[in-house]
C-alpha cells in the first residue's frame, strides 16, 4: 500500500498560518536553529539531502554554511511550497531513489514524529551516505514534546504519564500546532538514539534547543 501525505491536507495553512504565526510568536515553531547548523552540521560544500523538506524553509541556513540543499518529500502539497527555495523531488524516504553512497550530508528537521518507520528511514540515510559522510538528526524533544506534554504554560511545563507508550496520536496541548492536525509518533529518547546506531551511523555530538524546557533534540552521527 502506497503510504499516504498528511501534510497535503494542511499545506496552504501550514506555509500561510503556521510559519507566519509560529515566527511571532515565542515558543511556537519554527525556532531559530542557525547555532545547530553550525555546529552540527558546519560549513561544507557538495550537495544535502533534506529529508522531509516540506516546504523547504530550512534550506537557506544550509546553503549559508556552503552545502547545496535539495529536497525530497511525500507531499506534492508540502513541495508546491518548496520547489521555490530548493530543488525536490517527491518520494518516500523509506524508499530514496538515490544510488549507494553517493551523499556526503543528509538532514532531517522536525519530521521524525511524521515518520512511522523512522528506523528503516535511518537505514536509507545510512545506505546512501558516502563514507565519513555527516547526517544531522533535529527533531521535537522526545522528553518534553509529545501527547503527554502540555505546554500550554510556557513556564511550567507538565510532564503527564504516556512517555514510555511509544505510540502514535493526535493529542496536543494546542490547537493551533501540527499534531492535533495530523498526527505524531513518538519514540522514548533510548529507543530514538538506538536507531541512529543501528542504522550503522556512529554518534558524534549533540544540542538542545528551548526553555524553559527543550523543545528540540539535535544529534549528529556520521557514516564510518
Amino acid at each position: 500500500m502506497a503510504p499516504t501525505a498528511a501534510y497535503d491536507e494542511i499545506a496552504n495553512w501550514y506555509e500561510n498560518e503556521f510559519l507566519s504565526d509560529a515566527a511571532t510568536t515565542p515558543g511556537r515553531f519554527p525556532i531559530d536553529l542557525g547555532a545547530v547548523w553550525a555546529d552540527l552540521l558546519g560549513e561544507g560544500s557538495g550537495p544535502c539531502l533534506e529529508i522531509g523538506c516540506g516546504t523547504g524553509v530550512h534550506a537557506a541556513p544550509v546553503r549559508e554554511l556552503g552545502w547545496t540543499p535539495f529536497g525530497l518529500d511525500l507531499s506534492a502539497g508540502m513541495l508546491r511550497y518548496a520547489r521555490g527555495r530548493l530543488p525536490i523531488v517527491q518520494a518516500d524516504a523509506e524508499r530514496l531513489p538515490i544510488r549507494d553512497a553517493s551523499m556526503p550530508a543528509v538532514i532531517a528537521t522536525m519530521v521524525h514524529t511524521d515518520m512511522p518507520g523512522y528506523p528503516r528511514v535511518l537505514g536509507e540515510v545510512s545506505r546512501v551516505l558516502q563514507a565519513g559522510g555527516v547526517f544531522v538528526h533535529v527533531g521535537v524533544h522526545p522528553s518534553f514534546c509529545g501527547g503527554f506534554a502540555d505546554r500550554s504554560d510556557p513556564e511550567a511545563v507538565v510532564i503527564r504519564p504516556g512517555y514510555l507508550d511509544n505510540h502514535w496520536t493526535k493529542t496536543s496541548w494546542t490547537q493551533e500546532g501540527v499534531r492535533d492536525k495530523v498526527g505524531a509518533s513518538h519514540w522514548p529518547l533510548p529507543e530514538l538514539m538506538h536507531a541512529v546506531l543501528d542504522a550503522g551511523l556512529t554518534l558524534e555530538r549533540f544540542a538542545e534547543v528551548g526553555a524553559p524546557t527543550p523543545i528540540v533534540l539535535a544529534m549528529r552521527a556520521r557514516k564510518r
